[in-house]
């Protein structure tokens, strides 16, 4: 069974996975980065502002890019200053 590796970028900063998951076929390796993506912001949008983003790379054994996915939050206050804590 194939192995892939799936890299985080998060906000300008580089995570690479070097254990990776082993998956039969390309649709399972979609699914995880999918599924991966708001399990990573719903830990870190909360510590980190409002504008954010979140990019999983998945690469096969050789290194090869095979799918890519981005999710990016963004806040934005309406018709008021920002909140004083």
């Amino acid at each position: 069974m194939p192995r892939y590796f799936f890299d985080l970028f998060e906000n300008g900063s580089h995570q690479a996975d070097i254990i990776g998951l082993d998956f039969d076929t390309l649709d399972q390796v979609r699914l995880e980065a999918m599924q991966a993506l708001p399990s990573i912001a719903r830990d870190a949008v909360p510590k980190d502002g409002d504008r954010q983003s979140f990019t999983v790379l998945a690469k096969d054994e050789a290194g090869k890019s095979v799918y890519t996915a981005t999710l990016t939050f963004a806040g934005l206050w309406l018709g008021q200053e920002k909140p004083e804590s």
